[in-house]
Order: structure tokens, then C-alpha cells, then sequence
């Protein structure tokens, strides 16, 4: 047995469990597992510029490929509290990373030491398992089991915390005898497989809801096979949004309040079976749920047990990993075709066509301030089907939801349940670093876009290349000045004329000098009929530079964008005109 420093064990560890990625900030109680990452050489590690931006690098690295598990790393005291939203975020949307954090000596806590906080104790109610580890030979059981319990069952976060006595003591240890201990996935059986499609065998206008399980499964093809062995339409939610391509004639659309299309919502309430698998009912989704739930039986999937019955009570509920879930039922649905005629919906099926073509929502508008409408429609046409969206909050989200195209698993990344603002631009880095070559756009507004603007220079000093479209909805500020006696034309063009003087900037920071400072490029737009040029100019600099590009779309003030309380009364708005408008009354309608 080989005697070593217990970080150095570590990284070994590290490295036979396939977690090579990591993003952090050193400092003096981390210290010695930074030595150790450098002695090895066999994890890359990205300097963040904030704690929190770490994390959320860690957290788009996993969501970008099957497989990926980020590693955040911090020192002692606030940079694990600073950590806690990203281990959130993560939790919350079943996203295994792993966060390391100094600590001070064993001897120093409960002391009130500098920076000694209890870090595990904070980090509890949102990882899978959060311990600090007082002994020095418990170091490699401890991750041992991080990486099973990331692994296993519903994945999630884990946070371990290393007291600085710990990572320097010696232990014996021999990683050609570590082994990662065997994943544990519960599978449905065949008994519940031929009850699942009895129920659907009963149905006339039968879904399936498919969620992120299918995703974190990489069971999107199944999906796919089930849904054209079967033909029945498919619903994604936020996070399974991808897993059907958008195109597919199976796709019938997303269903909620928020990230939804009219034909989706539409063809829900048309229908009187829903199959859910890997989803969580989660309530931008359902809306109210006795609206929801009235009139349909519900078949309820979803790898972990507490997660069945928690939101409503399904007809059927069965504990399994959405990939063995639909291997399963792929295979009987095949047994059933061949030996026998299932039932046909076709009817059912070309009716949920038919109101995703005749239900689409308008997106070409010419006016200027921009609509968000439109930009969304140009990011469509400018990026097509191989890009990969990263988004997490706020109404550009929203209405990304609403109007972008997503084709495929892992091209749509979004912090679903969390939705913490900054979150984009660090999980965008993560996301390049998970998907090397691939195109990553992020999707911010101006508020969202200053929480994260730092970690820019994460990407300008790392050569993490990729396009953020910041649609900034604040730079009207300038018409506040129309109490004063001008017109709301005449506003909008000062505001125009000074587009880059402070009045007109909604919290007074000029954007783009902001991220050329930081040594990326960035680009404004204006008018809508010049987003396409803006967008091929963007990718020109991306190759070039190699670097993140901004481009920022100036928006109007106000835009009504489609929202509800129950999924059947979501309000489809109606344009507002405001040219023209008295002063007085334009404040009034943007307030």
C-alpha cells in the first residue's frame, strides 16, 4: 500500500471516477487539494472569479453531456455559503456536481475559528449528502459514496468539506483497488408494463408527458420509438424539453403558464390519458391542478418513490428509471403490435397536428423598440437545429419557451425550479466546456445579465467561446423625462440618439463597454431587420476570437407576454399601440 497525503488520494479518486472537470477558487484552507490537482495534472480546473459562478460552471458541464459530473471547488467559510444556491439549483433539477470546500483544523470547530462555518449543516436540505470528514481514512469512502449517491436513484448534489489537518494527514491507500461502487437504478417490470399500456389501450386521445428523467436517463431515443410504436403525441415539459425533437410530427407542444404554446395547452385538455415518465408535475406545468387533472387518468413514472403521489395521486404510479421504464415498455408494445391490432389514433394524433399549425402566435414585428417576439424568431432562423440554449429566469425565458425551437436532449439548459438570476453566463462557460465545438447561445435580460457579467472574463481568459443574446428592456428610462413635456416619439428617438449615454441605460452600466472591458465582444441592435446581420457577425467574431460575443438587443419597455392561473385561461394579450400616446398616459400604461 502506498502512503500518501489524503488529497492526493482524492484526485486519484477523482480521476478513476471519470470527474476530470473542475471550476473554483483557490484559497489558504483549499490549499492543499489545489497542490494536489496541480502534482497530478489529470483534472483541468477553471479559475472562476466568484464562488457561486464556480458552482454553476460545474452545473452546466454536468447538464451539457451524459456522464459529466462538474466539480466545484472553495475554500472555507463564505465560499461555501456562496455555493449554496448553485448546490440548489442543482438539486432542484436532479443534477449531480460535486462541491469540495476547505475547512479550518477539526480541533477549531464549534471554536468560532475564522471562517469555520458548519458548511455541511447549511448544505443538507438541498444535496444527497453533505458531511465534513474528521477523520483522515474516512476521506475515500466519503467520495466513494458521493459518487454512488450522485449516481443512484434520482441524481443530485453532494458537498464535502475537508478540514485543512485532514487534507494534509497521510493514509495508506491504493487506488488500483478502488472501485466505484455499482449504480443502483430501479427498473419496472414486465407485470407493470403490460398494465401501463392496458390502461393506454383504453384511452382515446391518449399523451406522454415526458420530463427531465428522460434526459438524465439519455433515453431521448427510446422516447421517441415508444411514441412512434405506439403513436401517441408527446408532451416535454421545461426540463424535457428535447427530448422529441420540435419538428417531429409527434411533438404536440409544451403545456403550463409560462414556458408553454397555445396548441400544447390546447391538446391537453382535449385529452383523457396522460403517461408521465421522468416529470414531477412541477406547477409552472400543471397550473391549477384541478383544472389539470379533471377528466384524465394518469399513469405516473419517475425513478424516485417520494416523487409518486407527491403533487396529485396518479391512477398508477411505478418507481423506475425512465430509460428502463421505456426499454420495458418498448418491448412489450412491439410483442402487442405484432401479435395483435392495437389501437389506432390516428384521428387523435392528426388533430393535435392541426392545431400545432393553426395555432402558432405571431412573431414578425417590424417596430422599433424591437419586440421579443421577433428575436426569438431570428435566433430560430440564425442558429437553426445543432445549438445548444442556455437560459434559467425571467421573462426573456419565458418567452424563450414560447417561441425558440429546441430538436434535440442537452440543447436546451435551464435551471427549471431554481431559476436563480446569474446563473446563464457561468452555466453557458460550464456548457462549452462539456460540449466542446458545439454552438452555445445563452439567452439573459439586462437584469439577469449583470449578476453574471463578471464571469465573462472566465471565458476571455479561457477561451470559452459563445454567444449571449441579452434582450435588455431597460434602456427607455430616458422616457421618464416625457413628464417634462415631450412626446413618446420624440423619447424614443432621443433615446436612440443617446443610446449609450447612462440616462438611458436602466441601471446606468453601458453593456457593452462593460464586456469589451473584460475581453470579450459585443455587439447592439437596434432594428429588428438587422438581427440577422448582428447574429452572423457574432459567430464570425466567435471563430475568430475565440471568446464569449454579446449581443444586445434593445427591446421596448413593455411587452405582454402569455401567462395564466390554469392552463385553459391563459391570456393570449393583444398588441398595445402606445405611438402617438400623450406623455402622461404612456407612463401610465409602462407603469
Amino acid at each position: 500500500m502506498a502512503r500518501m497525503r489524503t488529497v492526493d488520494a482524492v484526485v486519484a479518486i477523482l480521476e478513476k471516477e471519470g470527474a476530470t472537470e473542475a471550476f473554483g477558487l483557490p484559497g489558504a484552507a483549499i490549499n492543499p487539494f489545489y497542490s494536489a490537482m496541480r502534482a497530478h495534472g489529470g483534472i483541468r480546473h477553471t479559475l472562476a472569479r466568484h464562488v457561486e459562478g464556480a458552482s454553476h460552471m460545474a452545473d452546466g458541464y454536468t447538464r451539457a453531456a451524459p456522464g459529466n459530473i462538474g466539480i466545484c471547488v472553495g475554500t472555507s467559510g463564505p465560499a461555501g455559503t456562496d455555493m449554496i444556491t448553485g448546490l440548489y439549483a442543482a438539486w432542484a433539477d436532479s443534477v449531480p456536481i460535486l462541491c469540495i470546500t476547505g475547512q479550518a483544523p477539526v480541533a477549531k470547530l464549534h471554536k468560532e475559528d475564522f471562517q469555520a462555518v458548519d458548511i455541511s449543516s447549511i448544505a443538507a436540505p438541498v444535496t444527497k449528502m453533505a458531511m465534513t470528514v474528521l477523520e483522515p481514512g474516512q476521506v475515500p469512502g466519503a467520495f466513494q459514496k458521493a459518487f454512488y449517491l450522485m449516481r443512484s436513484g434520482r441524481p443530485g448534489p453532494v458537498l464535502l468539506d475537508l478540514p485543512l489537518d485532514v487534507q494534509l494527514a497521510e493514509i495508506e491507500f491504493d487506488i488500483d483497488v478502488y472501485e466505484p461502487l455499482a449504480v443502483h437504478r430501479p427498473a419496472a417490470t414486465r407485470a407493470q408494463a403490460e398494465k401501463v399500456l392496458d390502461m393506454l389501450s383504453s384511452a382515446q386521445r391518449p399523451l406522454i408527458v415526458a420530463g427531465g428523467g428522460i434526459i438524465n436517463a439519455d433515453a431521448s431515443a427510446q422516447l421517441v420509438e415508444l411514441a412512434e410504436l405506439l403513436d401517441v403525441p408527446v408532451i416535454p415539459t421545461l426540463m424535457g424539453w428535447g427530448a422529441i425533437p420540435d419538428d417531429h410530427p409527434l411533438m404536440a407542444g409544451m403545456v403550463g403558464l409560462q414556458t408553454s404554446h397555445r396548441y400544447g395547452n390546447a391538446t391537453f385538455l382535449e385529452s383523457d390519458f396522460v403517461l408521465g415518465i421522468g416529470n414531477r408535475w412541477a406547477n409552472r406545468h400543471t397550473g391549477g391542478l384541478d383544472t389539470y387533472t379533471r377528466g384524465r387518468t394518469f399513469v405516473h413514472i419517475d425513478i424516485e418513490p417520494t416523487q409518486i403521489g407527491r403533487v396529485f395521486s396518479p391512477d398508477l404510479g411505478i418507481v423506475s428509471d425512465a430509460g428502463a421504464a421505456l426499454e420495458i415498455l418498448i418491448e412489450v408494445a412491439r410483442e402487442r403490435k405484432e401479435r395483435f391490432s392495437v389501437p389506432d389514433w390516428s384521428v387523435w394524433v392528426k388533430d393535435c397536428a392541426q392545431r400545432k399549425g393553426s395555432m402558432q402566435r405571431k412573431t414578425h414585428f417590424t417596430q422599433v423598440p424591437v419586440k421579443p417576439q421577433r428575436v426569438y424568431e431570428e435566433m430560430n432562423t440564425a442558429f437553426g437545429t445543432d445549438v445548444t440554449y442556455v437560459s434559467t429566469i425571467g421573462l426573456s425565458q419565458i418567452a424563450g419557451g414560447q417561441f425558440l425551437h429546441v430538436h434535440g436532449p442537452r440543447q436546451w439548459i435551464n435551471a427549471g425550479q431554481a431559476g436563480p438570476l446569474g446563473w446563464t453566463g457561468p452555466a453557458a462557460l460550464g456548457v462549452v466546456r462539456g460540449k466542446p465545438g458545439a454552438t452555445v447561445v445563452a439567452l439573459s435580460g439586462d437584469y439577469d445579465f449583470q449578476f453574471m457579467i463578471e464571469e465573462l472574463a472566465v471565458g476571455a481568459q479561457f477561451n470559452l467561446p459563445y454567444l449571449h443574446v441579452v434582450v435588455n428592456n431597460s434602456y427607455l428610462g430616458l422616457i421618464r423625462q416625457s413628464q417634462r413635456g415631450f412626446k413618446m416619439e420624440q423619447n424614443v428617438s432621443l433615446a436612440f440618439e443617446n443610446i449609450n449615454s447612462p440616462e438611458t441605460q436602466g441601471y446606468g452600466v453601458d453593456h457593452l463597454k462593460v464586456v469589451e472591458g473584460l475581453g470579450c465582444k459585443a455587439l447592439r441592435v437596434t432594428d429588428p431587420e438587422k438581427l440577422q446581420e448582428a447574429f452572423g457577425q457574432a459567430r464570425v467574431l466567435l471563430e475568430k476570437h475565440q471568446v464569449p460575443v454579446v449581443v444586445e438587443v434593445i427591446l421596448e419597455k413593455v411587452t405582454n407576454i402569455s401567462m395564466g392561473t390554469e392552463i385553459d385561461n391563459v391570456v393570449e394579450f393583444e398588441e398595445l399601440a402606445v405611438s402617438g400616446v400623450d406623455a402622461p398616459t404612456a407612463i401610465a400604461l409602462l407603469d
